[in-house]
């Protein structure tokens, strides 16, 4: 038990060793860069979360309204069916509040629904953009990093004169290009998570969009935005 326990305390002193030695290396380019992919890290875990908590792109509960909205006379059971915590159920939802209230037209509900839509979009869009920011700088300050790497490199050549070792300008050489080999093992990932996100918040836009427009092509929609209509007019 204490031969594994020393075993293991001697492969983990290594790793930190390991790790402490290539931060050293890289310099403080890869330092930025490892703070970048922690933040990254932390936002993708954090969107996660998000989409988990909110089971923005579930469809079940929404489905099942619509079914009930377009099959009953009584909107309100199809009202009692939804979670409204869900975007796309708390847009349906509002949509066939303002429809039974039967005071508004159907422009303004349309223009309501949009700008509510828009704001639920933007909370799942949020951080993404410091996400695109890291994928695009990292592995423009891994090639900062190499360019500055290999200016040091002739540097110590010249400096050298006639007397230059090659394993002195092989090893300037490849501590260079380190930075750049971090610099796109923090952006390639990044960049695949960025696009995922974006195609999910793409997912519940269209979702949204198809769900509000069956609410409004339902008979019962058409009959009630025809009273309104007839209301509006005898009042005028």
């Amino acid at each position: 038990m204490v031969f594994f326990y020393s075993l293991e305390k001697i492969v983990e002193d290594s790793v930190q060793q390991k790790i402490v030695d290539f931060l050293q290396v890289g310099g403080p380019v890869v330092w930025i860069l490892m703070v970048f992919s922690i933040v990254a890290l932390t936002i993708v875990l954090l969107k996660l979360w998000q989409f988990s908590s909110l089971r923005a792109e579930s469809l079940k509960t929404s489905n099942l309204a619509l079914d009930k909205w377009r099959s009953e006379e009584n909107g309100e059971k199809a009202l009692e069916i939804l979670d409204e915590k869900r975007p796309i159920d708390a847009l349906v939802g509002y949509t066939m509040r303002a429809l039974l209230a039967a005071n508004t037209q159907a422009d303004l509900i349309r223009e309501e629904v949009e700008r509510r839509a828009m704001n639920q979009l933007n909370q799942l869009r949020s951080y993404l953009r410091p996400l695109e920011i890291i994928a695009t700088l990292s592995p423009l300050l891994g090639l900062l990093g190499t360019v500055l790497g290999m200016i040091t490199a002739f540097q110590q050549m010249e400096g050298a004169g006639n007397q230059v070792d090659p394993s002195v300008l092989s090893g300037g050489i490849w501590q260079a290009l380190l930075t750049t080999a971090v610099g796109l093992a923090v952006a390639i990932p990044v960049v695949t998570l960025h696009s995922w996100l974006e195609r999910k918040v793409e997912r519940v836009a269209h979702n949204m969009n198809d769900a509000v427009t069956q609410v409004f092509t339902s008979k019962q929609a058409k009959q009630l935005v025809k009273k309104v209509d007839e209301e509006l007019l005898h009042a005028a």
